[in-house]
């Protein structure tokens, strides 16, 4: 049983304290058991207005003091700018040094490279870097250097914080195959129990396992007080949110994405470790907000081969390029369009006639005009390099079922195509939605995909290793590693053919 079953508190009373985030705020007195947290999560590489976090952060530990202020970040740090295609993650670990970052947990995201780069990164972090639920004793690189938990000290008092990882790290992003991925419930219990046995009664769940799922651990595991979480890019509403389902309440926060936010959560413990009340607030880091000096000129240093990189103009679209999350998540866009041709032109010269790009792989929009590097390498930012593999047409759909499968989710596995079109139901069940699938002729026109005959494939590495759910690629054969990194065909592609007129031409239409 919980050490907090044993508090002389009813179940009446928690459920009025429940509701304390709807009043108005409460005025913290400086007694030791209160603590504010500040958080971010998401940011992938977004550095353009770390000066300005800086300074929020610089002036809330200031207000508050600095021994009663955990800073926290619940992962995805990497990918998403060219920051981190030419840094790698060591812009982002010094900016985060300097601020004063207590704890991160891992995100999916810092796996994109391989376990050697995040190892680096971990190399440079003057923070606890944690996951409980993955088993890093056969990665060498990770081994020692990932904690599940810590003890942190503010003041007098101690707070207990672990890591908890998405699952899904195996299909989504590039791991490899040494490191074992545990159920998170089960770790979260278990650990849970073991900070308790060290006498910690205040914990802290550091989290890249999205909003969904931290509510359900919220419910389900008990002596937890605190979910600072990531991965599904939520700007909560109410912010916190609180659960009260059990005879302790669980605050649970987020805080957007890229650095838009910083989260600020004030609570106040009682002498047993329950939360006795709390407040919040998503704080906009926006240019209202004075950017820190040193951090400034810290970034100028970064900035300038990234600013030579992003204004160099390769050519120029007609039309806005349709990049937005939502969209190429769950439909065709031009910009899909762009990039499945692009790499279905590149892989040409090994006869491949199908290209399959995974929507989440797509990372930005591009508007009409001159089209930088830059802006390539942002839509881009993963580095990945073309693969062909050959599969049948019947492994073909069941790699649109997948790419379809979880659209409702905005999962990142849907499929933006070139040499094929195809038509799904989005309301019937996942693994039954393909109603037809028709592939491209030479001269331009249409044919119902043959369930046995062989296709040549392009796509990327991640995708050609089962990422995203893509299995069924996985089960083709002849392999081919062009090695072309796909903004690089991106850029190449641009050079050739621009002015670039991308349209949505119904590739992928919904019944």
């Amino acid at each position: 049983m919980s050490r907090k079953f044993n508090v002389k508190w009813t179940t009446s009373l928690l459920v009025v304290l429940s509701l304390l985030f709807l009043l108005p705020a409460v005025t913290f007195s400086s007694e030791v058991d209160s603590l504010t947290i500040l958080h971010t999560n998401d940011t992938h590489a977004h550095l353009d207005g770390i000066a300005r976090r800086a300074t929020l952060v610089k002036q809330i530990k200031k207000e508050v003091g600095i021994d009663n202020v955990l800073l926290l970040d619940a992962g995805d740090v990497f990918s998403g700018t060219p920051y981190f295609t030419i840094y790698k993650g060591s812009a982002d670990v010094r900016f985060m040094n300097y601020i004063g970052y207590d704890a991160m947990t891992i995100g999916n995201h810092e796996f994109d490279l391989g376990p050697e780069v995040l190892a680096n990164f971990i190399g440079k972090a003057r923070f606890p870097v944690l996951c409980a639920n993955f088993d890093f004793s056969k990665e060498e690189p990770l081994k020692d250097s990932v904690k599940n938990w810590v003890i942190i000290e503010k003041g007098n008092e101690k707070y207990g914080v672990f890591g908890l990882t998405t699952p899904e790290t195996a299909e989504i992003s590039s791991p490899g195959k040494n490191i074992v991925i545990r159920d998170y419930m089960d770790v979260a219990e278990s650990i849970v129990k073991e900070m308790e046995s060290a006498g910690i009664d205040k914990i802290i769940a550091l989290t890249h396992i999205g909003w969904d799922n931290d509510v359900q651990l919220a419910r389900e595991v008990e002596g937890i007080d605190i979910i600072v979480g990531g991965h599904s890019h939520t700007l909560p509403n109410p912010y916190p949110m609180v659960v009260a389902d059990d005879s302790t309440p669980t605050v649970v926060v987020q805080a957007n994405e890229y650095g838009n936010y910083l989260g600020r959560l004030d609570v106040i413990f009682s002498e047993t470790g329950v939360i006795q009340s709390w407040k919040g607030s998503l704080i906009p880091v926006d240019n209202k907000v004075p950017e820190e000096n040193l951090c400034k000129i810290k970034l100028e240093d970064y900035k300038k081969p990234v600013t030579r990189l992003m204004n160099t103009a390769v050519g120029e679209s007609l039309t806005d390029l349709d990049g937005d999350r939502n969209r190429v998540r769950s439909q065709e866009t031009n910009l899909g369009n762009l990039i499945a041709d692009a790499m279905l032109e590149k892989a040409k010269i090994v006869n491949a006639t199908i290209a399959i790009q995974n929507g989440g792989g797509i990372r930005a929009s591009i508007p009409k005009g001159k089209i930088t590097l830059g802006q390539i390498m942002t839509v881009l930012p993963f580095g990945n390099y073309l693969v062909t593999v050959d599969v049948t047409g019947q492994q073909i759909i069941e790699a649109l079922e997948n790419g379809v499968s979880q659209v409702k989710d905005l999962a990142g596995r849907f499929p933006q195509v070139s040499g094929l079109r195809f038509t799904w139901d989005p309301n019937a069940e996942p693994g039954k939605r393909i109603v037809s699938v028709e592939v491209k002729n030479p001269d331009g026109t249409y044919q119902p995909i043959d369930t046995s005959k062989q296709y040549r494939v392009v796509t990327n590495n991640f995708l050609a290793q089962g990422g995203d759910g893509y299995t069924a690629l996985q089960k083709g054969t002849n392999f081919i590693n062009l090695g072309f990194v796909d903004y690089e065909v991106l850029r190449e592609y641009i050079v050739t053919h621009s002015p670039i007129d991308a349209k949505v031409e119904g590739r992928i239409l919904s019944k």
